[in-house]
């Protein structure tokens, strides 16, 4: 699945269940736990992305949390907190903020039962 083009702009959470592409600009948070989230070059994401591998080529602000690995390229911009076993952070990538993988699964419970109660809370 592809959410592409410069202009795309997307206000509030996506909700993934195969390998996403990112490009524009996304407000909100990204939960696709047991695939991956690439974020491309010209994109950027304001919001939590919770994936199986994340991949940053452009800008993203919140906390990335993948049980598999975060790649930070580059031309990558990061801030917030990174949760993942494995972090490849690249030369010249930008990245401001913490790295915790001892806080993953904490982490991915707590977004997990947030996600379940907004759910719930959603209207039919």
């Amino acid at each position: 699945m592809s959410l592409r083009g410069r202009t795309l702009a997307i206000r509030g959470s996506v909700e993934c269940v195969e390998d996403v592409v990112i490009e524009g600009r996304i407000d909100g948070h990204i939960w696709n736990e047991n695939h991956v989230v690439t974020v491309g070059a010209d994109a950027t994401v304001t919001g939590d992305i919770v994936a199986r591998q994340i991949t940053v080529r452009g800008a993203v602000e919140g906390t990335l949390m993948a049980t598999g690995r975060v790649d930070i390229t580059n031309e990558a911009r990061v801030t917030g907190r990174i949760l993942s076993q494995k972090l490849v952070l690249a030369d010249g990538a930008l990245f401001n903020g913490k790295a915790e993988p001892q806080h993953l699964d904490a982490a991915l419970k707590v977004a997990r039962h947030r996600r379940a109660e907004s759910a719930a809370k959603a209207p039919a």
